[in-house]
């Protein structure tokens, strides 16, 4: 398994806070989802290009948990890393820390099942899957 980590730089919008100032629980999934197409693009496989095999991943398991607040302004990374991959499911581990600092503020985790335009379970193709490992 690719255990190499992608980083991404997310910068929390006004429209991703509530009224404390502080981004909502529910942006940070959509930041997540930044950092697992940028996990997939830099090892050369996009979800376009995944979409066009008819191959989805979509969310099937999610955890979060939420450390420390972060505020709008706030210039976040977002480390991505696939922590199993079985061929039919796909996780992935995800840490989130202002940028620069050591400080981990957010741990979370996401598992995908591999499936075609129908639903239906498919295992990733023997290209694809390399790309991945």
């Amino acid at each position: 398994m690719n255990e190499a980590a992608s980083i991404s730089i997310i910068r929390v919008r006004f429209a991703e806070t509530d009224k404390f100032g502080f981004a909502y629980h529910g942006a940070y999934f959509a930041w997540f989802a930044v950092g697992r197409t940028e996990w997939l693009r830099e090892r050369g496989a996009t979800y376009v290009e995944m979409m066009a095999l008819d191959l989805h991943l979509p969310v099937v398991t999610t955890t979060a948990r939420f450390v420390r607040p972060v505020a709008y302004d706030d210039r976040l990374e977002v480390t991505t890393r696939l922590s199993r991959f079985t061929g039919v499911r796909m996780a992935f581990s995800y840490e989130i820390r202002r940028e620069g600092s050591p400080e981990i503020l957010t741990h979370a985790a996401t598992e995908h099942a591999v499936v075609d335009g129908r639903g239906r379970p498919r295992r990733l193709p023997a290209d694809i899957a390399r790309l991945l490992s």
